[in-house]
């Protein structure tokens, strides 16, 4: 139990746990509070359900692509074209429900989920094809794709805003019984595909084996590991993850066009790495990318409460990326202090 205990307080996970506290803390004290129209109560600006909610809400779109992107980042790899991918699924949902005409609800959410998570996943098993086919650095292959991609769903809408059935804006903003105009369904696809992504990548062998394609590419290719399927295998999860969350987004905000999800490979790398996936490979978490994503959204949602010039956004963002790397930086070469020194004193007791 001690034991489980230290991991669990040593893991990065723990850190970003820690620094979420910290900031949400800092919001309830500073944001303020207001009186509530009906009951007259007080109520805090930020510690409220509609923010928490509407934040969390907010995040799970960045976080379910930062999930399949943490992937591709902990085999060594970057892919640049999951907006991309995200405006190209919700398109082609948008332009096949269009043409199919009225249906089921139950049968028009079925057809626009497969749709989105079929479109996802085939544009990353394109990008991992043409990676290992072309043996071209996945930032090269994966800029491409982003503009190829984007360019076939303006071709495909004329650069059209199109409407989705009412069908997918009801599921999408479902309210499963809360009140206030509450919609929890993103969010709790976000903890779905969280806790799938931890236990694919820390309970199978195939989980195992993405960490050590990115930790050592060498000791991969000598235990006799597919490489090629390994490294399809994670773009395609970042293609699917994309396309799931261009499903909820879509539906979410009721229409989709070719300029959806413009920026946003920038908040999914920057949630990734934030959440402590090293761009060197070989680590890396599901969790963390969640974890990263909420502190991302919520520095995002802090800038507003507090009612500062949303132009600082970016810098903020940009330096936490930048702290976030010099921290895995500087973990990464005291671990290896560590065993140095550890080693040494083996053999020197030998």
């Amino acid at each position: 139990m001690h034991h489980f205990i230290r991991r669990i307080v040593g893991s990065q996970e723990s850190g970003l746990v820690l620094v979420l506290v910290l900031v949400t803390i800092a919001l309830v004290v500073l944001a303020g509070s207001h009186p509530d129209r009906a009951t007259g109560a007080t109520i805090n600006n930020f510690w409220n359900p509609n923010t928490i909610v509407q934040t969390a809400t907010d995040a799970s779109f960045f976080a379910i692509m930062a999930i399949g992107a943490t992937f591709v980042i902990i085999s060594g790899g970057i892919d640049l074209s999951v907006g991309s991918i995200y405006a190209l699924s919700g398109v082609a949902v948008a332009l096949l429900l269009r043409k199919l005409g009225p249906m089921s609800d139950i049968t028009t959410v079925g057809v626009g989920f497969a749709t989105c998570a079929g479109v996802g996943l085939l544009c990353g098993l394109l990008n991992g094809a043409l990676v290992v086919g072309l043996r071209v650095h996945p930032f090269i292959i994966t800029l491409g794709t982003m503009w190829v991609l984007r360019g076939v769903a303006f071709v495909a809408t004329k650069a059209e805003s199109i409407t989705l059935p009412t069908a997918l804006t009801a599921f999408t903003k479902a309210s499963l019984g809360l009140r206030g105009g509450l919609y929890p369904v993103p969010m709790l696809f976000m903890f779905l595909l969280t806790v799938l992504g931890a236990i694919y990548l820390t309970r199978t062998v195939m989980g195992r084996h993405i960490f050590a394609f990115g930790g050592s590419l060498e000791a991969s290719r000598f235990a006799g590991l597919s490489l090629a399927r390994i490294q399809i295998g994670v773009f395609a999860a970042s293609g699917l993850t994309a396309g799931i969350a261009a499903f909820l987004g879509a539906g979410f905000y009721g229409s989709a066009s070719s300029g959806d999800a413009q920026g946003y490979e920038l908040y999914v790398i920057a949630s990734a790495v934030v959440g402590g996936a090293s761009l060197l490979g070989g680590k890396g978490s599901a969790i963390g990318a969640m974890l990263g994503a909420l502190l991302i959204v919520l520095i995002r949602q802090s800038i507003r409460t507090l009612h500062f010039d949303q132009n600082y956004e970016w810098i903020v963002i940009g330096c936490a990326i930048i702290i976030a790397v010099v921290v895995d930086q500087w973990s990464t070469r005291a671990t290896a202090r560590q065993l140095s020194r550890a080693a040494d004193n083996v053999r020197t007791s030998a």
